[in-house]
């Protein structure tokens, strides 16, 4: 039998993405609450969340969605990380949200910081995950932006990134314009 590597690498990158959402599964949680969601997608979805990408561009008026649709179309695969938002309740004791405690938090509708922490460092584990595996790699917004506008997640999940994957001999994410 003689595999050729595009198959190859095609099994690379599904496997090492299927060890980043390990990665940021098992990844420290604040308090213990795991909130976080992962999942990947290839083939057609990568062109959905392009599309939905340069959509965005046009909402927003940021050239990077338009730049960030073209590293996607140029990926084997995208690794999405979410969380869902929550209070920790740690009250008076914290205030880092810039409010009083969790429950003037909740009503201003305001944001934990504890959650975009535990997405950062879930995100840290995946990357390195990838990056040990030598697949190029670049943790986007505006993947996670256009991944929550399509439903990609479930719609408990309120802040998402994105980790487009590559195989090539020159980073497509490195010299971006």
């Amino acid at each position: 039998m003689i595999l050729d590597s595009k198959t190859l690498e095609m099994d690379c990158i599904m496997r090492t993405a299927s060890r980043a959402c390990t990665a940021a599964r098992t990844a420290p949680k604040t308090r213990g609450i795991d909130n976080i969601h992962t999942c990947v997608v290839n083939a057609e979805e990568l062109n959905a969340i392009a599309d939905e990408m340069d959509r965005l561009n046009a909402v927003y008026g940021l050239a990077s969605f338009k730049r960030d649709a073209q590293n996607v179309r140029s990926s084997d695969a995208v690794v999405l990380i979410g969380t869902i938002e929550s209070k920790r309740g740690l009250n008076a004791a914290c205030g880092y949200c810039h409010h009083e405690n969790c429950a003037a938090c909740e009503q201003a509708n305001g944001t934990c910081v504890y959650d975009a922490m535990d997405l950062g460092i879930a995100l840290g584990s995946a990357v390195s995950i990838i990056s040990d595996d030598r697949v190029d790699n670049r943790i986007m917004f505006s993947i996670g932006k256009a991944a929550l506008s399509l439903g990609m997640m479930p719609p408990e999940v309120k802040i998402a990134m994105g980790i487009p994957l590559s195989v090539k001999g020159k980073n497509p994410f490195f010299d971006r314009k």
